[in-house]
């Protein structure tokens, strides 16, 4: 088990969340924004978060919004939310209130056969030149790249170890 994020007395409610993140192995990033999250909701309220009523929950999203808050963060928030309300604190009604943001994705910038010859003349290290060629070829991570195990020529396949969020890649 982890210890408790946040130094502060600790709620039995926040204990509660604290345990449910832990018994669905949440990672401790996931786990400080989903208290960072709910303590927002908190905040707004001026009380408790397992109180808060539909009504509550539409204006705090309102006010999020009223705010300039991302939508990536929005969502963010919405998910921290319905895991709490679903989970903690067993009210799934009010999760279901809860609204999702369409985030619109823009396209990655694709380089033309110059600009991409020009990046991998750059360097004049072979270690590095096959490196650019694995990353740009592939669409890795830079931590991809260096986390690169297994290069199966045979079957073109990369076996990447513990890439984006800790997960393995084939």
């Amino acid at each position: 088990m982890h210890p408790p994020i946040l130094d502060a007395p600790i709620s039995p409610l926040r204990q509660r969340l604290i345990d449910d993140m832990n018994l669905r192995r949440f990672s401790r990033q996931t786990q400080r924004n989903y208290l960072r999250d709910i303590g927002r909701l908190a905040t707004f309220l001026g009380r408790s978060p397992d109180t808060a009523t539909t009504d509550d929950l539409r204006r705090f999203q309102i006010e999020q919004q009223d705010d300039g808050v991302p939508v990536p963060t929005m969502n963010r928030i919405v998910s921290a939310l319905r895991f709490f309300f679903t989970h903690t604190v067993d009210r799934p009604d009010l999760a279901r209130k809860l609204v999702r943001l369409a985030h619109p994705r823009k396209l990655p910038v694709v380089l033309s056969r110059d600009e991409v010859a020009r990046l991998l003349n750059a360097t004049t290290c072979l270690k590095h030149q096959a490196a650019l060629s694995v990353a740009y070829g592939a669409g890795l991570r830079v931590v991809e790249v260096s986390t690169l195990k297994d290069v199966d020529s045979e079957r073109m396949l990369l076996r990447v170890e513990r890439g984006k969020g800790g997960r393995y890649r084939s």
